[in-house]
């Protein structure tokens, strides 16, 4: 099977996202065959949801699709770090592999901060590679937040 990388389309959803005034943020999920499953941005501010997140947006719409609450074998890719709450529903789900692009020093849960799967009490760590294609993630979130200020 030939590697496919997703973040084009998970950097669209976050510049998506950002047109909505939303942190620009964007998660795919990956089936074991390769389809792409779900896609989302960050809708917190729309939808009044501190949790709605865009991996766990994208982690229920494909959890909805499959019938099940686990999804062994699909692959999250996500233009920013996760944070503790994304990447306690990571290991939830028993998503196979993690793709993340910008590092978030912070406020992300992989690499920095709570390092959930690195937490003896953490049920399943994914796969991770990070810093994928990063460099248009970090520019997305820095004209996002230089913008407001």
């Amino acid at each position: 099977m030939t590697f496919t990388s997703h973040m084009a389309l998970a950097l669209k959803e976050a510049e998506a996202a950002a047109n909505r005034g939303e942190v620009p943020v964007g998660a795919v999920i990956v089936a074991p065959d390769g389809m792409v499953l779900s896609s989302a941005g960050n809708r917190t501010r729309e939808l009044c949801d501190p949790t709605a997140h865009a991996e766990i947006l994208a982690i229920r719409k494909a959890c909805a699709l499959r019938g099940s609450e686990r999804l062994p074998g699909h692959k999250l890719w996500v233009t920013l770090e996760p944070c503790p709450m994304c990447a306690a529903a990571i290991s939830a789900a028993r998503i196979e592999t993690l793709y993340f692009g910008a590092q978030d020093v912070r406020m992300g849960g992989v690499n920095h901060g709570a390092r959930v799967f690195d937490h003896p009490q953490c049920h399943h760590r994914p796969d991770i590679f990070d810093d994928i294609d990063s460099a248009p993630s970090r520019e997305l979130l820095k004209r996002f937040f230089n913008a407001r200020r």
